[in-house]
């Protein structure tokens, strides 16, 4: 057998293995489109509640570029009602999701221009299971028209499995404001070819392997958010104006893991859960620090872990597994109560309850 002969068979043989250590002849999957309604048989009762979750917000976050957090479902904006209604953690912007199981047409459209106009400035965000070129147009010269508070998105969702696999969504953008994903683009970049400082690049590390173990955790908080070089990492907990931390604190030796309340009517809502304090306390099991930072406008709830150093490696397992179990409690405890507040149940303090009316309209009404 010559020589060209036996490096066919060897190709040929079951026993050679690429650098990745798979078999040449091992079988793999074949990708197989899932129709959409064999999964969600309606709009409403079934895709809207499915992507309202947390973690499936997270992945149309991470098509779109932008951090979401959860208003409401079905909200009135004008005569008709927005399918998901959200905040951008960042800017603190409106963002409208608006769904369709089916080919995009003008009734949608309609919708869409009402809810801009109703809410001013806004994300608006459609989704279909098919886009025509009619309405991608539609979308792609709003987006020329108008300034910067308003933006246009489309995208096609679509269902994928591998053999028996559960099914996996993906999200195509098909429209969006222009230069967005150039913008996106360098903003992610800004922070890698930054010329970090010592101190920079040491916070940077310490939220990238924090996030390694909080998703380890598997709680219902975690790490999806690109780690940063900051003191402290903010958590969505399903309502605007409040936040999870984590917290390291150089200086002090310490870190810290909270609820953080902001905005106007911090107080009030601070002094509603303070209400709850004795059972939010047994249901943890351990106390909290309430701090209403009466020198600001906003409070937190939090929990410290003591002498401890941000700055020392070899102990940074020991202080992210302690973070990731307060955020997870904290979530636990405070996420359903945070969203069954209400501002007309608040009569503590000295506060004008005219003011306080008059803010829980606005809140009911945004």
């Amino acid at each position: 057998m010559g020589a060209g002969d036996s490096s066919c068979s060897a190709i040929r043989g079951t026993t050679q293995t690429n650098s990745g250590g798979i078999s040449a002849n091992s079988p793999l999957g074949r990708l197989e489109r899932v129709d959409l309604r064999e999964i969600w048989t309606s709009e409403a009762t079934s895709f809207t509640p499915w992507l309202a979750r947390e973690e499936n917000l997270a992945t149309l976050g991470e098509a779109l570029g932008i951090e979401l957090e959860l208003e409401a479902q079905e909200k009135s904006v004008g005569p008709f009602r927005a399918d998901i209604l959200c905040k951008d953690s960042n800017s603190d912007h409106w963002v409208l999701v608006e769904n369709q199981l089916e080919r995009t047409d003008h009734t949608h459209l309609g919708q869409l221009l009402t809810y801009a106009a109703g809410l001013q400035a806004a994300t608006i965000v459609w989704i279909g299971a098919r886009f025509t070129d009619e309405h991608r147009a539609a979308l792609d010269w709003l987006n020329a028209i108008t300034d910067d508070d308003f933006r246009f998105f489309g995208l096609e969702v679509e269902l994928w499995r591998i053999g028996g696999s559960a099914p996996a969504p993906k999200f195509n953008i098909v429209s969006q404001p222009n230069d967005w994903s150039r913008s996106v683009h360098q903003a992610a970049r800004a922070i890698d070819e930054a010329d970090l400082s010592e101190t920079k690049r040491l916070q940077l590390s310490y939220w990238t392997e924090f996030h390694s173990v909080l998703d380890a955790a598997g709680g219902p908080v975690f790490g999806s958010r690109k780690p940063q070089p900051l003191s402290w990492m903010n958590y969505s907990i399903g309502r605007g104006r409040f936040s999870l931390a984590a917290v390291m604190q150089r200086p002090t030796n310490q870190i810290r893991a909270e609820l953080y309340i902001s905005g106007l009517n911090a107080k009030a809502f601070f002094g509603l859960l303070k209400d709850q304090k004795e059972a939010v306390e047994q249901e943890l099991g351990y106390p909290l620090e309430w701090e209403e930072l009466p020198e600001g406008q906003d409070c937190r709830i939090s929990c410290y872990l003591r002498d401890v150093d941000p700055e020392n490696e070899d102990d940074w397992r020991h202080q992210h597994d302690w973070l990731a179990n307060c955020l997870n409690d904290l979530h636990r405890v405070f996420a359903q109560r945070v969203k069954a507040l209400n501002l007309e149940d608040w009569r503590g303090g000295d506060a004008d309850e005219e003011a306080i009316r008059q803010s829980a309209l606005r809140e009911t009404a945004a």
